[in-house]
């Protein structure tokens, strides 16, 4: 019983630290303009398909270097992912800037209707797929059983607390992340600060789009399948994890995530794999009834 508790934390960690990456994108849009981005699970969804697309190409060049493989898929993937961000938030976001704030959320989903569209049309209803690009894994014997790491989860571990911390370095230390943390704060005064807003919001949904691509390309890794369906139910599972640490707050984005992760893997190992996504929505009702600021958010207050 304990090797299998262990296997579905090792698990649940694995796919609590992805959750975590594209709850990063809901935290942030949320922190700068406060409107959800309906559209970013769609986003990492088309990551996916360029993950996939780009390994192809190499294959096709006859590149099987795990190291290249995976650096070149990462830099493409991220570029494109990012300009996808950054060309939702032209079209969607800011024409609708000083409107009602109805207005952006039905945009949002209406973005989301066209990427799902878009991307059916052009690649096709069939379930996509990727061989395995890291094989073997580290094996724990714990007395008649044992646990197994493969190093695919290793290294989706280690990527993604990697992107998570030069994330915080970049939101903590550089030019960047004083304007993004400026216009978070108050928009108005950091525009009469000389702050240009406009390209700020443009910067974060960039910056959200590229943890969505990091995310993707890790659980094409991890799974190796995947369909032009798969940023729906992945999306609402991150928006689950930023709420449940605090959107708002990217500690609390990852924390959610790893959370929501390991409870989901534990759930379908002591009760049932086919109601996990039940357990997850439900979690979210009982956050937003119970604690609707997350583990690390702060109560809003109105000011007057």
């Amino acid at each position: 019983m304990d090797d299998i508790f262990l296997q579905q934390l090792i698990n649940g960690l694995t796919l609590g630290a992805v959750y975590g990456l594209i709850a990063i994108g809901y935290t942030m849009v949320y922190g700068i303009i406060g409107m959800i981005n309906f559209a970013h699970g769609e986003v990492y969804m088309i990551s996916a398909y360029l993950a996939a697309i780009f390994l192809a190409l190499l294959a096709f060049f006859g590149v099987e270097n795990f190291p290249l493989l995976i650096l070149g898929t990462l830099v493409f993937t991220i570029f494109v992912t990012g300009m996808y961000g950054w060309v939702i938030e032209r079209i969607a976001y800011k024409p609708l800037r000083n409107s009602t704030r109805l207005a952006p959320l039905i945009s949002a989903i209406g973005m989301s209707l066209i990427l799902q569209n878009y991307v059916q049309l052009s690649q096709g209803a069939r379930q996509q797929g990727v061989p395995t690009l890291l094989d073997g894994a580290f094996k724990l014997h714990i007395g008649d059983g044992f646990v197994q790491l493969s190093y695919t989860k290793v290294f989706i571990l280690v990527a993604a607390f990697v992107g998570m911390a030069v994330l915080t370095y970049v939101i903590q230390y550089t030019k960047l992340g004083r304007m993004c943390r400026a216009t978070q704060q108050d928009r108005k005064m950091a525009s009469i600060l000389g702050i240009n807003t406009d390209r700020v919001i443009s910067y974060v949904f960039v910056i959200g789009a590229s943890m969505a691509a990091l995310a993707g390309v890790l659980i094409t890794m991890n799974y190796g399948t995947f369909d032009f369906t798969a940023g729906f139910v992945i999306g609402i599972k991150a928006f689950t994890a930023a709420v449940l640490g605090g959107i708002g707050s990217l500690p609390g984005a990852m924390l959610g995530g790893i959370l929501l992760g390991v409870a989901e893997a534990q759930f379908s190992s002591l009760v049932n794999t086919d109601y996990k996504d039940v357990f997850s929505f439900a979690l979210l009702v009982s956050i937003l009834i119970f604690r609707p600021q997350g583990l690390l958010g702060r109560p809003l207050i109105a000011k007057v």
